[in-house]
């Protein structure tokens, strides 16, 4: 038997959807291992996030207010889940692939004389040990490992790689302790990852994206971003226009990019390769607009638009902006 462990990374008790896609995969591995699955949420507004982590499939959520978490570097955050990984007992622990998250991964692991994974896509359990999946060197291989049974294991998942599903059956919330006689790092200033764009495109329930076929730069600010903005969305690239330096690689999708799941997904001039559809093809909906009915997109969308993209992308957005109005 072994248990499973998630850190819910949040602020103010407000989180990613990552942490309910672990809290949902923590269920299924849990089960596939024999033991139970645990949350783990500290810092201000701990106690109401763990209320909305009761409608998830979780057995055990354990919670403190302590301000220190906010107050200090990650220390204090690794100290909670540190005791409750050695109350519980040999574990695999998921965090989020986040700047934070793989911070926190690394420092676990050392704690606990842990294996760790990185930037896994898949789980799965096979003869009572954990695998993870994971796209490595680019893209261009992909790695499978497996922790030893009875020893502790930590993995980031890379957000959107599972489905969250809610139907907890009433998780007990649980106390967890401070640890004692600890000297932190105090934090002055920090610069929150959706300032910087890190999680936006992750979090986003509207993505419009952008390829080769747009041809330079400037259309991604001329012809995209009217369109995102009249949906409520965002502004994501193919690796071809992240490649041609026509976007910053934090809007890159794909299988050495990220990982996406909005509700709504228009990809713009975009062929739609293996590559590609890795990093989006749990969307809700995949519209392509494309000169090209023959890319290989057309096979896996729901809506293939073809076309002279711009023609079709500036009267859609002034069609959308007319119903607005």
């Amino acid at each position: 038997m072994q248990h499973v462990i998630t850190f819910v990374e949040h602020k103010n008790g407000q989180t990613r959807k990552v942490s309910y896609e672990l809290a949902t995969e923590a269920r299924a591995i849990a089960d596939a291992l024999g033991g139970k699955a645990h949350a783990v949420v500290v810092g201000p507004g701990a106690q109401a996030l763990a209320e909305t982590l009761k409608t998830y499939p979780l057995d055990v959520i354990h919670v403190n207010e302590d301000g220190d978490v906010d107050k200090y570097l990650l220390d204090p955050a690794i100290d909670y889940l540190e005791a409750v990984a050695k109350s519980v007992g040999p574990a695999v622990i998921l965090i989020p692939n986040t700047l934070q998250g793989r911070d926190i991964a690394g420092r676990i692991a050392a704690r606990l004389g842990a294996g760790l994974t990185s930037d896994a896509t898949g789980l799965k359990v096979e003869g009572g040990k954990v695998e993870t999946v994971s796209p490595k060197l680019g893209g261009s291989s992909i790695t499978t490992c497996a922790f030893k049974p009875g020893d502790y294991g930590v993995v980031t998942i890379r957000p959107n790689s599972f489905t969250a599903l809610a139907g907890g059956s009433g998780a007990s919330i649980e106390t967890v302790e401070k640890p004692a006689g600890k000297t932190y790092v105090m934090l002055i200033e920090s610069e929150s990852e959706e300032v910087s764009g890190e999680m936006g495109l992750e979090e986003a329930p509207v993505v419009v994206a952008g390829g080769r076929g747009l041809g330079g730069p400037e259309p991604f600010t001329t012809l995209l971003k009217p369109l995102a903005d009249a949906l409520g969305g965002t502004v994501g690239a193919s690796r071809a226009a992240a490649d041609a330096g026509w976007v910053p690689y934090s809007l890159q999708i794909g299988q050495t990019g990220k990982t996406i799941s909005p509700n709504l997904y228009i990809a713009v001039g975009i062929s739609g390769a293996i590559q590609h559809k890795v990093g989006m093809r749990t969307s809700g909906t995949i519209v392509a607009i494309n000169k090209d009915g023959t890319v290989p997109i057309a096979d896996f969308a729901d809506l293939l638009v073809v076309g002279d993209l711009f023609q079709i992308v500036p009267e859609l957005t002034k069609q959308l902006q007319a119903v607005h109005a």
